[in-house]
């Protein structure tokens, strides 16, 4: 860039535009944890240019989504994304991505618009898998979004209001970690709201469902059985080795048999995003993104979290760490240093069963009870602080005390957010 003979201020407005033009456009798909932890560790480097682009305009906190379901604050799992970037070098888009140009490196969304990148980011997370079984889509319930427990706790409330007396039986299907934290949670929750509608108390029947021979396949079982006898401590009845055959409005049919039930919750089955098999990426026999030592599916673009082709892929500090590792990396190559291959950790385990207890499991390390629960609430803690300053990562934990139910007959006693409007 030839300045010689220019002004001090031309020579100033070209040394902008050639800082802005030679910078690194670096999209990044996807505003979960291994997105957002990618964006905010790449903001503060001057080599980057950096665009956000995500279908949701929040930031769901998924460990504490059932807590939500079961009549915790919505602030405890949704922090909206201007709110968590406020202040940082990120330009944030909301879209759709659906379709890949890799000729001229462009992301086109559901909408039309286009986004051009020099490195593209896919953290897009994984969607609802219900196996094309009949009736479940439409009738039953999820806890996988802010959206989707707004809507089962809208569900629970409306049952009491109009019937005046709780469901016969509420079904939980699949015994992964959300499955078993959101059965444990109900019986305490669904006590509190009869009372709350001055509903007489009777035996609520807390059902989990799940198709493979035990609790939590993936975990040892040892830790299988210490959280099984937990549950049926708080009268939740344990099916395994059932698999779901139907959903109709009246009834779910697992096996051969009916369990009559207006209220499914489907925790059990998750798919790999469609934009990948969409555009042709290369897929491993288990359905993952295939990628190499430092996640590149192909050159250039990075896939993170669920779905790729990780040991531990699908859990949230495995998301955290793959966006740290791809922004390390981003660095170092911009420096002119070499990219590190990406080393698979196993992530400590901590299953909450139920108020003031959870199971932890790290190795041969297993704790269970109240030190599990208080670990719990640590590790809460630590990750929103991987996110915002520590004053605000405060505030957002100790949201997890506040109670928000928001109903007609309940707003007196428990006020909802302005903002939110009352279940009718």
């Amino acid at each position: 860039m030839q300045l010689a003979g220019l002004s001090k201020q031309k020579k100033l407005y070209l040394k902008i535009e050639y800082i802005i033009m030679t910078k690194e456009k670096v999209l990044i798909i996807g505003g979960g944890f291994a997105g957002i932890k990618a964006a905010l560790d790449l903001s503060s480097d001057e080599h980057f240019d950096i665009t956000l682009l995500s279908n949701k305009d929040a930031f769901n906190y998924y460990p504490t989504l059932y807590h939500v379901a079961t009549g915790g604050s919505r602030a405890n799992s949704y922090i909206p994304l201007r709110e968590l970037l406020d202040g940082k070098n990120i330009r944030i888009a909301q879209g759709e991505a659906v379709s890949l140009d890799r000729k001229t490196k462009a992301i086109s969304t559901k909408d039309g618009v286009v986004f051009n990148y020099d490195t593209l980011v896919l953290a897009l997370g994984v969607v609802t898998n219900y196996f094309n079984i009949p009736g479940l889509k439409e009738l039953s319930y999820g806890v996988k979004s802010i959206e989707d427990v707004e809507r089962l706790k809208a569900h629970l409330h409306n049952q009491l209001i109009n019937d005046h007396h709780p469901d016969l039986n509420y079904v939980v299907v699949g015994a992964g970690p959300t499955g078993i934290e959101l059965a444990a949670a109900l019986p305490e929750y669904l006590h509190r709201l009869m009372k709350q509608h001055s509903i007489d108390p009777v035996p609520i029947h807390i059902d989990l469902i799940e198709a493979s021979p035990r609790l939590l396949p993936n975990l040892p079982r040892d830790s299988a059985r210490a959280i099984q006898r937990r549950l049926r401590k708080l009268g939740v009845r344990i099916y395994c080795g059932k698999a779901v055959q139907g959903q109709t409005a009246n009834e779910l049919i697992v096996g051969d048999k009916p369990i009559q039930s207006h209220t499914v919750i489907w925790t059990a089955g998750t798919g790999i995003n469609p934009f990948f098999q969409a555009n042709q990426f290369i897929l491993t026999p288990k359905h993952h993104v295939a990628t190499d030592i430092y996640l590149q599916a192909e050159d250039n673009i990075f896939v993170l979290g669920d779905n790729a082709n990780t040991p531990f892929s699908g859990m949230a500090q495995t998301a955290l760490r793959d966006g740290a590792f791809v922004a390390e990396n981003l660095k170092r190559r911009a420096e002119g240093k070499d990219m590190k291959s990406y080393k698979a950790v196993r992530p400590i385990t901590i299953i909450p069963a139920g108020s003031g207890w959870a199971a932890v499991i790290y190795g041969k390390l297993r704790i269970y009870g109240r030190l599990g629960w208080a670990l719990r609430q640590a590790a809460d803690a630590r990750a929103y602080s991987d996110y915002e300053p520590w004053l605000k990562a405060g505030r957002q934990w100790l949201s997890y005390y506040n109670v928000e139910d928001n109903c007609a007959v309940c707003q007196p006693k428990r006020p909802a957010p302005f903002s939110e409007p009352v279940i009718k």
